[in-house]
């Protein structure tokens, strides 16, 4: 396993810890719809996911979010976020090592730009990505399709097979494999589901300190 020429790293569950505030509010928001769910339910099925996904789902079982759904869910992350947002243990010294090793790096994400403004902005991490930011707004399909990470690849200027992606959701590491590259998946949190993420085909980790002996970083 030789050393990677671009690290994709997924935001929301590997850089910034959101997860639980998104899903929390978001089983809060699909019960009061009429699709009465939990915040376990959205944490195991709508993880990794575009809203746009997730709307189509949701309505896929009769129930209407109104055609503003995502434009109100997004307006509403300010607000969300303004308190809670911590980063993920241990990640800035990872992509610290990443950058000393001088091995390129970007983050791409389902969750559009603006919200990874706010995210990172929280953490203190925003000025280690400014340079390389990529959504699911910019590809036709989200995750679990390959587009947005092999968008990222071809932006950045890299083959697949020389990329790896860091992600914490079973759709994120599906999508990473389809786009045929390394995946290693996270599974720290207490939600998580170590079980898919192997099936995905991801390498399981759960401690970002084990990270650089597992990449490796050279």
């Amino acid at each position: 396993m030789g050393t990677p020429k671009l690290v994709i790293f997924d935001c929301d569950g590997i850089l910034v810890d959101t997860e639980n505030l998104a899903n929390q509010r978001l089983a809060e928001w699909l019960s009061a719809a009429g699709f009465t769910t939990t915040l376990e339910y959205c944490r195991k099925h709508f993880s990794g996911r575009s809203m746009v996904s997730v709307q189509q789902d949701v309505e896929a079982t009769g129930v209407s979010l109104g055609a503003d759904f995502v434009e109100r869910w997004n307006a509403g992350l300010p607000d969300l976020f303004a308190h809670g947002v911590e980063a993920i243990p241990y990640v800035r010294e990872f992509i610290e090592k990443v950058r000393a090793a001088g091995i390129d790096y970007c983050v791409a994400s389902s969750a559009r730009v603006s919200k990874m403004h706010i995210t990172l902005g929280q953490t203190g991490l925003l000025p280690l990505f400014e340079h390389a930011m990529f959504s699911s707004t910019m590809v036709g399909r989200g995750k679990p399709f390959p587009d947005l990470f092999l968008h990222a690849a071809t932006t950045m200027g890299f083959a697949p097979a020389d990329c790896i992606v860091i992600e914490d959701s079973v759709a994120g590491t599906e999508a990473g494999i389809a786009a045929g590259m390394r995946v290693f998946s996270y599974h720290a949190d207490p939600y998580s589901d170590p079980d898919g993420l192997a099936g995905a085909g991801g390498i399981l980790f759960d401690d970002m300190r084990e990270l650089a002996g597992l990449v490796p970083i050279h």
